[in-house]
């Protein structure tokens, strides 16, 4: 096949982003909304490379995220690997292109939708792993669920300034087992999510049981099928206070400020072995519209 790759250079950012926007909706777009394609370079955090047939065209590009939260993880994600045709030798070259890029990971991360048998089968042949499957939940029940808070517990908004490094010990104690979110966060991380094009003024929220932070939950702007809906994410109880229906209790304190603000719909995502947190969204309301498989790429193998 006549075609060429190269690394992205700055002058074909815009056809690389092109590229994304026409295609993200066949794959995950986690990392590919327009806020994050608005301001993208290719650098050591976003190693990316394109494929082009004899036109100079772009016919598939891969694009990897190797970030502070991700390097500290070691591990890189996919934002993009996805080539318009099934030719496993443009998907090979790629993936020889990309692991240049890896030292000191472990492996690599990628998304796929379990509609997109085209992709699977790439990944497949390049022998990625099934690490997990992740539920995507979108809930469009117009009733407000009451919220019935606990004796000694109370839910207090997020103070910008102030709660960063409550804010991450609550949900890195929570998540510390919780696959493919192990990594801690950082106040640094926080303080960035406050100023996103995805913050909504009083979408963070802390709760307490006397003065001691036992949870957390976020509710951003996010879009599903062209439309406006509340993300809902993370929500966090750490393990001393699991069991008590606090977790209920934060879900519900979001649902109610998504219809304070006018959204009719929530949506939020949760890991297949969470099998708790999955039948607690599913008698909240909320119906599976999506499934992804999170395939592994291990890089020492």
């Amino acid at each position: 096949m006549h075609m060429k790759i190269e690394a992205l250079s700055k002058e074909r950012v815009a056809d690389f982003v092109s590229y994304c926007k026409k295609h993200r909706t066949e794959i995950d777009d986690s990392f590919l909304y327009d806020e994050d394609l608005r301001d993208f370079e290719p650098n050591d955090e976003n190693p990316t490379y394109i494929a082009m047939d004899t036109q100079g065209t772009i016919i598939a590009a891969a694009s990897l995220i190797v970030d502070d939260y991700n390097r500290r993880g070691k591990k890189g994600r996919f934002r993009i690997f996805h080539a318009e045709s099934q030719d496993m030798y443009i998907y090979n070259a790629l993936m020889q292109a990309i692991l240049k890029h890896t030292e000191g990971l472990n492996k690599l991360n990628i998304f796929v939708p379990i509609v997109n048998n085209m992709l699977i089968g790439a990944m497949e042949e390049l022998k990625f792993g099934v690490e997990r499957y992740s539920y995507l939940l979108v809930r469009e029940v117009s009733e407000v669920p009451e919220l019935n808070l606990q004796a000694d517990y109370e839910i207090r908004a997020f103070r910008a300034g102030m709660d960063e490094e409550i804010w991450c010990d609550v949900r890195n104690a929570s998540f510390v087992k919780l696959q493919g979110s192990e990594t801690p966060t950082t106040p640094e991380m926080i303080a960035k999510m406050i100023v996103s094009d995805d913050y909504i003024e009083g979408g963070l929220m802390v709760l307490y049981h006397k003065d001691r932070p036992v949870g957390v939950v976020r509710g951003a702007m996010d879009e599903y099928e062209d439309k406006p809906i509340m993300n809902i994410g993370p929500l966090a109880i750490i393990p001393q206070y699991q069991g008590k229906g606090l977790g209920r209790t934060l879900l519900r304190a979001s649902l109610i400020f998504a219809n304070d603000k006018g959204f009719d719909r929530t949506v939020l995502c949760v890991n297949a072995e969470n099998e708790r947190a999955k039948a607690l969204y599913l008698q909240e309301g909320f119906v599976q519209v999506e499934a992804v498989v999170c395939y592994k790429y291990e890089i020492n193998n």
